[in-house]
């Protein structure tokens, strides 16, 4: 080994990355290796949803939590109008945060997405209107975390933004006051 090469980063949390990619693993190759071992269409439909369903809730509830310190939510108001809830860590704790972690997190979130989509595109070529339909599903949840965890990563970098100027007006404020009170 090089001394004067850097040393190479490992995941920070080696545990989570793995139930991270495990789960949208686990659906996508039940879903694509299914037709091999079963002929009932509810048996791939159930375990593939089921798949893909904690697959979501782990990366919306732990792995986004952990991996890129963002968490998202949705709530409905008293107006009955959705409403998107955010939180991250402060901007010092996400620039500690690994980034090979990081990089696990969003590439396999996005992978995950296309495979979804080309398998939609070939169960439309195939005019299997039922897998579209197990597709559709699965797409939708791996959908709904990208849209999620994008909005609470830009909500992020503008609550960072707002805290900066404003700490640089309150800084500049002060500064100005403290120059007249000594006039």
């Amino acid at each position: 080994m090089d001394p004067n090469q850097p040393p190479v980063e490992n995941y920070a949390n080696p545990k989570t990355c793995l139930f991270h990619v495990l789960f949208k693993g686990a659906a996508l190759a039940f879903y694509i290796l299914s037709a091999l071992f079963f002929n009932s269409f509810v048996i791939i439909f159930v375990v593939t949803v089921l798949l893909a369903a904690l697959d979501f809730w782990v990366v919306k509830n732990v792995s986004g939590r952990i991996l890129v310190g963002l968490r998202w939510w949705n709530e409905i108001n008293d107006l009955g109008e959705s409403v998107w809830k955010f939180e991250s860590l402060d901007q010092e704790s996400l620039a500690r945060m690994n980034k090979k972690d990081s990089w696990l997190f969003w590439w396999t979130l996005y992978l995950a997405a296309a495979a979804w989509f080309i398998l939609g595109i070939f169960s439309l070529i195939r005019f299997q209107a039922d897998y579209l339909l197990v597709v559709g599903v699965c797409l939708s949840l791996n959908v709904a975390n990208i849209i999620g965890f994008t909005k609470c990563k830009k909500d992020a970098k503008k609550q960072f933004q707002q805290f900066a100027s404003q700490t640089i007006a309150s800084r500049f404020q002060s500064t100005v006051q403290s120059a007249f009170t000594l006039v």
